[in-house]
């Protein structure tokens, strides 16, 4: 049965993703991350600075170690806004690469059983299951210090097309501290 008979489409929210795009293929991702209901958790902007706050702190800890557990990431441009994190993620796929060899830890185990879950799962080493890691990551050792937020359900995701496209939104990551008093009201 296929899920928009089994669910009758009522559950169905449309989605913002390139329909034929392969999200575990090589390219550049901009990302954006909300914390549920805007709520400004990783800290405040004074003067311009993102000053985190404890949980604004893991959260970079952990955006930091994604190489770390998924070969095929690399990050770019990164921020830590109060209520969202901006970044760059970049897939390069060791099996496209000379210079790099394959050791790439799988973060999201699936069954090998064919069922509905395992289809619509997030695929091992995807953009998808990189973040949610992630976001899984942070949430686990912030409960673990009694630190308690909720990430907004889904991500934001921009397929970034060319060099000029990646230099803009570097800029407008870099810039973004800067620009919160302008912006805020978007993010609140």
């Amino acid at each position: 049965m296929r899920r928009e008979e089994l669910f009758k489409n009522k559950y169905r929210i449309k989605s913002i993703r390139l329909p034929y795009w392969d999200y575990g293929a090589d390219g550049a991702y901009f990302i954006t991350v909300c914390v549920k209901d805007r709520e400004c958790v990783f800290g405040e902007i004074k003067n311009g600075e993102m000053i985190l706050s404890q949980i604004g702190e893991i959260v970079q800890k952990y955006w930091y170690e994604i190489p770390h557990h998924f070969g095929n990431a690399q990050l770019d441009g990164f921020v830590v806004m109060p209520n969202h994190v901006h970044g760059i993620v970049i897939i390069c796929n060791a099996a496209h690469r000379r210079d790099v060899a394959c050791n790439v830890s799988t973060a999201c185990n699936v069954s090998t059983t064919e069922n509905m879950m395992s289809r619509i799962s997030p695929k091992s080493n995807s953009l998808s299951a990189i973040i949610r890691s992630f976001k899984s990551a942070v949430t686990k050792k912030c409960n673990e210090h009694k630190l308690f937020f909720q990430w907004q359900p889904r991500y934001y995701e921009h397929v970034i097309r060319n060099e000029e496209e990646l230099n803009s939104i570097r800029k407008y990551i870099m810039n973004n501290p800067l620009k919160w008093d302008f912006d805020k009201n978007q993010w609140n």
